[in-house]
C-alpha cells in the first residue's frame, strides 16, 4: 500500500489545517506522526478501522483524526497551530495488538510550518 500525503503548508500560528493522507489500498489502523527538525520522530494520533481514535497527552484537544474507508483516506485536523507544530507530518498505516499500535508503512511526509 502507497500512502500519499497531502495538505501542509505554511500557516500563522492560531490557524487550523487538514492533513489528508490517500492510501492505494485498502488500510488497517492508520495514524499521523510528525518530526520537528533535531527531534525524534512522535505519534500525533491513530485510528482504529473501527474509528476509534487514540492521542498522546500532548495532542488531545487541538488534533483530530479521522477516516473514510471507502476512500482509503485519513485525515488529521489541527486547530490552534502552534510555532511548536512546525514539523513534517507523516502518514502511517499500522496495526494493533491488544492497546499498542506498530505502524508498518510510511508516507513521505507533508511539511507544515507554522510562522509567528
Amino acid at each position: 500500500v502507497q500512502l500519499q500525503a497531502s495538505g501542509g503548508g505554511l500557516v500563522q500560528a492560531g490557524g487550523s489545517l487538514r492533513l489528508s493522507c490517500v492510501a492505494s489500498g485498502s488500510i488497517d489502523g492508520m495514524g499521523w506522526y510528525r518530526q520537528a527538525p533535531g527531534k525524534q520522530r512522535e505519534v500525533v494520533a491513530v485510528i482504529r478501522s473501527d474509528g476509534i481514535t487514540d492521542y498522546p497527552e500532548s495532542a488531545k484537544g487541538r488534533f483530530s483524526i479521522s477516516r473514510d474507508n471507502v476512500k482509503n483516506t485519513v485525515y488529521l485536523q489541527i486547530e490552534s497551530l502552534k510555532f511548536e507544530d512546525t514539523a513534517v507530518y507523516y502518514c502511517v498505516n499500522g496495526f494493533y495488538i491488544g492497546r499498542y499500535y506498530y505502524p508498518r508503512q510510511w508516507g513521505q511526509g507533508t511539511q507544515v510550518t507554522v510562522s509567528s
